[in-house]
């Protein structure tokens, strides 16, 4: 039975209400006990004359205290609850419960183990055995039969895995539990997904004898997962996945990461209607794309929204050297053509301006590249050959390739893997072959073990090898005849590599083929902070890697646990398990990613399996319901103490004992009380918000809007603490520490100006903090708005999430025209001589308000008034470039990476403090002669 919002376990124990009536009847016919009195002679002299009456029924307001409290006994009895929810019916002899606790639960799983505690709950009141599984466990887990406590025990102990769930294993293993059992209730706790052979994982369930089935899975899926992160050829792209979820449009937030967790980049991924894919770039430099430590969406707390980088995500600098000249007319027999087209799409290509080593070699080194390739270079000058090899000690990649030139150069045990044969072998020459030579399977010791033998290419010459004890161990690809193809020895912490054909397809047609493309770019890979990674420290690929960093159920990056085991990289695909859970495995030297999602992952809805038997669906939500027969026994407790006392008044012997009947009375009223949680009270008039006021109007204080995002809000943070430093050492201006304020609670009015970063993912202010920021501003405070996307777009033709929710948020306000900072307006020497403002970034223009008539100079209110705009608008993120750590060292790199851009960033903010504390003093012309004087014009 139910009445909203309140129900019963026991409706039927509500028709005693009917006996109020009788009650009442008894009550009200029924005297108090008569006053019993001492037999003094003169009191009854006394009273001869007054009339005394018995009344012959109780007081109408006692008859009715007692009704309220046999009506608060009898809805107390009848188990009363507030806000109920809808009992699931469980049935039977046997509650069987699966839980889905895969990646995808993580986000409401609180929701789910309440959904799963009702069920127990149901099941202990009707004395049911209780099996209990989880599809994100061990194969081994103990499933029951387990009595409820045990079961509730169990269900409080478990946490949601960044696996995907294994139904197929967990299923059959609850159907060989069941048996022959009849009359059991099946609980199906799905996370929404649909995983690989959901229809056969349910067979073996749906063949036992069921009395009905609870299907329970989320209203909507909302989860959205990355599965791709490629580091292009000027930008950084990143894919994401999600849910078919009819014709909404999304706009996220792929935040880019590294490994110290501080944020570097923004990516804006725009799901159209419809869309289960999307994409977002990242455009900023070489350089700081080749920090990205991870990616991660803002707002999604699952493993699936996070993507750890490793050294494949990286580009390399590659450096190409020749010695033949070029000719724009035969670029197909240029040395280096093939080897550029092979390299151009992952990796960023550099070439000196001069044939002549002696200036290509220093040129290239400056560049710091990663890797240098040699197409068609023999003898290295004496005056670039030390330096060469020092970078090749220090981690350089050295790749060369067979040429008439390397054949006369000689033997160079420092700049060649093995020693060579002053001769070349070719095809009807005196070492030739009777047929072309295929190349065979590559040896598992080099990079080049997980790729497949070219069928179709052959080679007609090449140079070969001396024959030494260590050729083997120095070949990683050969020919059909053992002769080596390719060879690679270590040069203190770099490699060197030799191909023994010409870059050209004159020796060999591999450099026209796939294969050549991964051979380079395999060989590349092992550049990655001078060793790849997963691979030992000859550059072969590691068999075991420990786990490193793991991913969390909730997004987090976290040390492994106990759970984790090496990863097997040489086992063919690596699948996402209890012991390979995602995340980083190797060591410092080295990492391999191991994500979630693949690239050609997708998120479907799981599929409710087709059977007779009844099935009742279920939603997720968490058991706000209250028992409420604890409260009106409590009620009806203490109107029992106030019908005694009553009673005792009634009768005469509060009269005679008032002392001690008030002290039991006292006793009586308080025992309630005190066995309520009583909050301390104190007499104090001040109100929360006074201490804050306090401190704020003590000292001038930066302040920035906490928009809810923990990154976000670091950073701004760190960066008004720059500032704050930057003004106490290099101006008048001690401010205090900086502030974060709320816009929808917090009294604006202590802070000349506040720093507020958009972020597109944080709702819109409500019409109340819309008003209260329209009055700030009207009486003379300033938001600086900070949109942080100048590498994505521009204010003018935006359409970035972030400046989409700046113009919602500004079309709500009383906004002036707005104009970028023109070239004498006081912001340029408030306190520094300013171009431009730039911040992390450079190239957004500065946004204020407009003068009056922007084309006529001498009207310009900068030169005329003291008003300060209430209004600036960048995309340079200021306060990306102004964060500092404890220790006062940058936490995010300018783009690009340049110390005086950070220099700037910090005038530009001294600047617009000094403006908005002069106002445009500077503009006085009053000064302008003195000024003059001193400066003895």
């Amino acid at each position: 039975m139910s009445w909203l919002p309140l129900s019963f376990g026991a409706p039927m124990l509500l028709w005693g209400l009917i006996a109020l009536p009788v009650i009442w009847w008894l009550l009200r016919f029924t005297p108090p006990k008569p006053q019993t009195e001492v037999f003094p002679p003169l009191r009854i002299l006394a009273r001869v004359l007054k009339s005394d009456d018995t009344p012959n029924r109780s007081p109408w307001w006692l008859t009715l205290l007692r009704l309220v409290m046999a009506a608060l006994v009898i809805f107390a009895l009848a188990e009363p609850v507030w806000n109920p929810r809808e009992r699931i019916p469980v049935g039977g002899n046997l509650l069987a419960l699966v839980m889905d606790n895969g990646w995808a639960s993580a986000p409401d799983w609180d929701e789910r183990v309440a959904t799963a505690s009702r069920l127990i709950n149901d099941a202990e009141k009707k004395e049911m055995p209780i099996i209990l599984a989880f599809t994100a466990e061990k194969a081994n887990q103990q499933i029951g039969p387990y009595s409820a406590a045990e079961a509730r025990n169990r269900l409080n102990a478990v946490r949601p895995r960044p696996v995907p769930a294994d139904r197929q294993g967990v299923f059959l293993a609850v159907a060989n539990t069941i048996g022959d059992s009849a009359g059991v209730t099946l609980a199906l706790l799905t996370d929404g997904l649909a995983a690989k052979d959901d229809a056969k994982a349910f067979a073996p369930l749906l063949e036992r004898r069921l009395a009905n089935i609870v299907w329970a899975a989320p209203g909507r899926l909302d989860m959205v997962g990355l599965t791709a992160a490629d580091n292009g050829l000027d930008r950084f792209s990143v894919t994401a996945v999600r849910a078919p979820s009819g014709a909404s449009p999304r706009f996220m937030t792929a935040g880019a990461f590294d490994e110290k967790g501080r944020r570097i980049g923004d990516a804006a991924i725009t799901f159209r209607p419809g869309d289960t894919s999307a994409s977002g770039e990242i455009v900023v430099p070489f350089e700081l794309r080749n920090d990205f430590a991870s990616i991660a969406l803002d707002g999604e707390n699952q493993a699936a929204g996070v993507r750890v980088l490793d050294g494949t995500a990286k580009r390399r600098r590659v450096g190409l050297l020749s010695q033949a000249p070029t000719d724009d007319t035969r670029q197909l027999l240029s040395p280096l053509y093939y080897i550029r087209r092979a390299l151009e799409p992952s990796a960023d290509i550099i070439e000196p301006k001069s044939p002549d080593l002696l200036e290509a070699i220093p040129q290239l080194l400056e560049q710091k590249p990663a890797v240098i390739v040699m197409g068609d270079v023999g003898t290295i000058p004496e005056a670039t050959r030390e330096p060469l090899i020092k970078w090749m000690q220090n981690g350089g990649t050295l790749i060369r390739f067979a040429s008439t030139r390397l054949l006369t150069a000689g033997n160079d045990e420092e700049l060649l893997p093995v020693k060579l044969r002053l001769g070349e072998r070719q095809l009807g020459g005196a070492l030739s072959w009777t047929e072309p030579q295929k190349v065979t399977e590559f040896p598992s010791n080099g990079p080049f073990a997980k790729l497949a033998p070219p069928q179709d290419v052959t080679v007609t010459r090449q140079i070969l090898a001396e024959p030494t004890p260590s050729l083997a161990e120095r070949t990683w690809a050969t020919l059909a005849d053992g002769t080596p193809l390719v060879t690679a020895d270590r040069r203190g912490k770099g490699i060197v590599v030799l191909f023994h054909i010409t870059p050209s397809a004159t020796w060999s047609n591999l450099p026209i083929s796939g294969s050549f493309v991964e051979m380079l770019r395999a060989i590349v890979q092992l550049s990655r902070n001078q060793g790849a990674a997963g691979t030992t420290t000859e550059g072969v690929p590691a068999a075991s890697l420990p786990p490193y960093r793991m991913i969390a159920a909730d997004g987090q990056i976290e040390p492994p646990t106990g759970d984790a085991k090496p990863l097997q990289t040489g086992k063919g695909p690596l699948a996402v398990t209890i012991e390979n859970p995602p995340g980083l495995y190797g060591t410092e030297d080295g990492v391999f990613a191991h994500n979630l999602l693949t690239a050609d992952a997708t998120l479907a809805p799981i599929s409710r399996p087709t059977t007779s038997v009844p099935v009742i669906a279920e939603s997720y939500a968490a058991d706000e319901s209250r028992d409420m027969k604890g409260p009106l026994l409590f009620g009806a407790l203490a109107l029992l103490i106030l019908d005694g006392l009553i009673v005792l008044w009634l009768a005469g012997l509060w009269r005679r004992n008032a002392r001690r009947i008030t002290a039991a009375a006292i006793a009586l009223i308080l025992l309630p009380a005190l066995l309520l949680p009583v909050s301390p009270a104190s007499a104090n008039d001040a109100k929360p918000d006074d201490q804050q006021a306090i401190e704020a109007t003590m000292v001038t204080r930066l302040a920035y809007v906490l928009t809810g995002n923990s990154s976000i809000d670091s950073v701004s943070r760190a960066g008004m603490t720059g500032l704050t430093r930057f003004l106490r050492e290099k101006t008048a201006l001690e401010p205090g520490e900086p502030t974060g304020v709320n816009v929808e609670n917090d009294d604006l009015a202590f802070y000349p100006l506040i720093y507020w970063p958009v972020d597109a993912n944080v709702p819109a202010p409500s019409q109340a903090a819309i008003a209260r920021i329209d009055e700030y501003m009207k009486n003379g405070g300033t938001i600086l708005f900070d949109t942080r996307d100048q590498y994505a777009t521009s204010l003018e033709t935006s359409t970035s999430p972030a400046t989409l929710r700046l113009r919602e948020i500004l079309g709500n306000l009383n906004v002036p025209p707005l104009e970028p900072v023109p070239s004498d307006h006081v912001l340029t020497k408030s306190f520094y001589i300013l171009n431009d403002f730039p911040g992390r970034f450079a190239g957004s223009p500065l946004w204020v308000e407009a003068s009056l008539e922007a084309s006529n100079p001498d009207n310009r209110p900068v030169r005329t008034g003291d008003g300060v705009t209430p209004i600036m608008i960048t995309a340079n993120d200021f306060a990306g470039a102004w964060a500092v750590d404890g220790s006062g060292s940058p936490l995010l790199p300018t783009v690009p990476s340049d110390p005086m851009q950070r220099e700037l960033a910090f005038r530009s903010g001294v600047n617009i403090m000094m403006y908005m504390l002069t106002g445009n003093y500077k503009s006085d012309q009053v000064h302008v002669p003195d000024l003059l004087q001193r400066l003895g014009q």
